[in-house]
Order: structure tokens, then sequence, then C-alpha cells
């Protein structure tokens, strides 16, 4: 059996958050990390090639007081550094409400960034995350760009 590894190239100048930055949040939306800036709005983050947005989760997320909490993120740009976080950003991606159970440690998930759509890039690009109900209470992510993401996971020996 022949195995191959396939390795993400991760530049900081495409890393949003990384894992030693806590994104727990109060109900409502929050701009998480860093920003990159893509130079001038309307540009194609990937120059023409597929470009995906990683988010892998490092510390388990608990949904808050009594666990209902759902958590979302956002990758939006802005014209101003620090993203507007009230639905006046360009929102490019909107992944669906997670439960804290989907958010558990070493959990990934990889959005193919749209590109020719309706809604252009502006010049900052970032992350947000809406905590709906309730406080999120832990969470840690990494979340970056990338143009190879990994589809090859290590899972530990089995039976065949």
């Amino acid at each position: 059996i022949l195995e191959k590894e396939q390795q993400m190239i991760l530049d900081t100048n495409v890393q949003f958050v990384n894992s030693a930055d806590d994104v727990a949040t109060e109900a409502g939306t929050s701009l998480v990390g860093d920003v990159v800036d893509l130079g001038a709005a309307g540009q194609d983050p990937g120059n023409g090639q597929p470009v995906y947005l990683v988010i892998q989760v490092i510390t388990a997320f608990d949904g808050g007081a009594g666990t209902n909490g759902t958590t979302q993120f956002v990758l939006a740009s802005d014209a101003i550094e620090a993203l507007a976080a009230d639905n006046t950003e360009s929102r490019h991606i909107l992944t669906k409400a997670f439960a804290a159970s989907e958010l558990a440690a070493g959990a990934q998930y990889v959005y193919p960034l749209p590109t020719g759509g309706s809604e252009p890039y502006e010049r900052y690009l970032g992350i947000e995350v809406i905590q709906a109900t309730e406080g999120e209470d832990d969470g840690a992510i990494n979340a970056f760009l990338t143009l190879d993401p990994a589809g090859w996971k290590s899972y530990p020996d089995a039976v065949n």
C-alpha cells in the first residue's frame, strides 16, 4: 500500500487565526484574528487559481452555558481593516450553524472561495464568528487560506 501525505503550505500572510487565538465570544458577531490585505478592492484572492478557506478546530467548543449555543464562521471583506461585523461587510462564505459537538478538537472544514460572484472582494479579508443565543465559553481554531487543502487524514490502525 502506497500512502501519499499531502501538506498544506501555510504563510503567515494568509493566516487569519492561529491556535494561540481563542475565538470564544459572547452572543453576536465578532471579528477574530488578523485580516489579509488584498491590496485593492475587487482583486481575486487566488489570482485565477482556486483558493480554499481551511478552519481547523484546536480546542473544542462547548456551546456556552447549557451547551445550546451554535457557532457560525464568516469569510468577509470590507474597505476598512477592522471589518464592520454589522452586515455592511461583504460576506463571501457563511458556514452552517455548528452545534458544539461538531466543533470538537481535530475537526477540519474546507470551503472553496467563490470567484466571479455577485459579491466582489473588498480590500481587507477576515474571519468573523457568529455566536447565537448565548456566549461561547471555549474554542480555538486555525483559519487560513491555501491553494492546496489536505484531503488526507491519518487514522489509527484498524483491521480490514
